[in-house]
């Protein structure tokens, strides 16, 4: 465990560096905040009773989701990983007295973890100050606030175990581009980054909800504008940690094979 706690360790350090391009970062998710919620304003105004969250809830909604982007957006992918497969640099690391999949795992989640840290705060003071309802809402309770933060872990760690199993695929693969176009495009619409959830149709959004690709970020963002009453929340959380715990080990148990049918060529 010592020595994935220093890969953690090593690569949060390291993409605490980038401060320019999270500030870059800040500006731009700002600027998609502020249209995302005057697109949705506009449509409020042809009748607010048709919508299933409050332009409020919805406010809050975007700007958690802009806060904490980098924790959720499958297209941000480590591509040295990709790099290493497609180059036959993995032999080093396979000679490492190390379990692969955790090793990346630990780099992965550090180098989300560090680009969530310079963005999130900036964003959520500023959302804060903003007049209602453009801008973010109290949490609906404190168990509601505590209930988030246990979603937002676990989503976390779910988008972290789904793009593992994008870099084991690479195994399998000539080129993995053509698996993560498909795998960020779906699951940008399916995780409700494009259209929150709540906003489709009944029978469509239950589907939706029992995918994966809901327990990211969709569940933690609900859970927080407090849509959601206490069995849908228990529901979620727990659909969280199931999914978190049959993807991980999918993926653990793909990565053997791979790894154990792996062939690089040269030297």
């Amino acid at each position: 465990m010592k020595k994935y706690l220093s890969f953690f360790r090593l690569r949060f350090l390291l993409g605490l560096q980038y401060r320019v391009a999270a500030l870059a970062g800040i500006a731009t998710q700002f600027v998609w905040g502020f249209m995302e919620i005057m697109i949705f304003a506009a449509f409020y105004r042809t009748g607010a009773d048709a919508f299933p969250m409050t332009l409020t809830a919805t406010s809050s909604y975007i700007w958690l989701q802009q806060a904490f982007l980098a924790l959720f957006a499958a297209w941000m992918m480590d591509n040295e990983i990709f790099s290493s497969i497609l180059s036959g640099g993995i032999a080093y690391e396979l000679c490492r007295p190390i379990d692969i999949y955790n090793m990346w795992f630990c780099r992965n989640a550090a180098s989300r973890l560090a680009r969530a840290v310079l963005r999130c705060f900036p964003i959520l003071i500023a959302a804060v100050f903003l007049p209602e309802p453009y801008g973010i809402a109290a949490p609906a309770s404190a168990e509601h606030f505590l209930l988030f933060l246990i979603a937002l872990v676990l989503g976390f760690l779910t988008t972290v175990s789904l793009c593992m199993l994008i870099y084991v695929l690479t195994f399998f693969t000539v080129s993995p581009q053509g698996l993560r176009i498909l795998f960020t495009s779906g699951v940008e619409f399916f995780s409700g980054g494009v259209i929150p959830l709540p906003f489709f149709p009944d029978p469509v959004r239950r589907f939706m909800e029992l995918l994966p690709f809901a327990s990211m970020q969709n569940a933690a963002l609900q859970i927080y504008s407090g849509t959601l009453n206490q069995a849908e929340t228990v529901r979620a959380v727990a659909l969280q940690l199931f999914w978190l715990i049959a993807v991980t080990a999918g993926g653990k148990m793909l990565c053997r094979m791979a790894v154990k049918r792996v062939v690089v060529q040269g030297g």
